[in-house]
């Protein structure tokens, strides 16, 4: 009897061996295989300066770039920077050509259906700008001084909001046309966005432009793919980290002209 009772046990283990053989392993997370590999493939903007552009030595710089390196040094993996333009970073995510999307990438609610974010790593704002030698450290002082504005953008909306009615502002029908009016000294200020700020200051440094106040801020996110929490909590331990060490405020001081501030999660 106890030899029949051991064959039957043997035989139950045995039938159970085809099925544990068949079970799936745990599946791969993107962590693991960027720290297998020892290499990160990070999608950045090359068209957007300050956040990212093409320098002199045809290399890529800018915030985004300086982020990407942070991640990537933290990771103790090789970088590898792959260009992309608004239509397909979310795209490049999605089909897992990139493992992060760090290309001033606003969060809503539309794209978190289809991707994940980290918390904030950079601010992203309209403001208003000047040279050093114009003082301006609030609404009230733009009293006196023209002010460029594009019509009916959201620095347009913004500007309204604050500034005295007695202030001189000179609206203009596109981009260009406010900038150019800008760096002619056609205008003493100007009410911006960052992106545009930041190129003013690049390809005009002689004007001196600053940022003098803030008008709206609207940070930026890391894109991240969808149900990769283990990497989500790696990068947000490292922007975490950067904020606590200053090193992300000296990212937004040095291509912002300010630091990055309270930054949401």
């Amino acid at each position: 009897m106890q030899q029949r009772r051991t064959t039957l046990a043997w035989m139950a283990a045995a039938s159970l061996l085809p099925l544990l053989a068949s079970a799936p392993a745990q599946a791969q997370t993107a962590l693991d295989t960027i720290l297998a590999k020892k290499q990160i493939t990070i999608a950045i903007p090359t068209d957007y300066p300050p956040y990212g552009f093409v320098g002199t030595d045809l290399k890529p710089q800018g915030l985004d770039i300086d982020m990407a390196t942070l991640i990537a040094a933290r990771l103790g993996v090789k970088l590898e920077l792959l260009p992309v333009i608004s239509a397909n970073r979310i795209p490049y995510l999605q089909t897992k050509k990139a493992d992060l999307v760090i290309s001033t990438l606003g969060k809503n609610a539309e794209r978190e259906k289809v991707i994940d974010f980290s918390i904030a790593y950079s601010p992203f704002f309209q403001a208003v700008f000047a040279p050093k030698s114009v003082t301006v450290k609030g609404p009230a002082d733009l009293v006196g001084k023209t002010v460029g504005v594009t019509r009916g953008a959201m620095e347009d909306i913004e500007l309204g909001k604050v500034a005295p009615p007695n202030v001189d502002v000179k609206r203009f029908e596109d981009n260009n046309a406010t900038v150019a009016a800008f760096v002619s000294g056609q205008v003493q200020v100007i009410a911006t966005g960052a992106q545009v700020a930041g190129t003013i200051m690049a390809k005009n440094p002689q004007i001196g432009t600053e940022y003098k106040f803030l008008l709206k801020d609207s940070p930026n996110f890391i894109g991240i793919a969808k149900g990769e929490d283990a990497l989500r909590a790696k990068v947000n331990e490292i922007i975490t980290a950067a904020k606590a060490s200053g090193e992300i405020d000296k990212m937004a001081v040095k291509w912002l002209g300010r630091p990055a501030g309270d930054l949401p999660n």
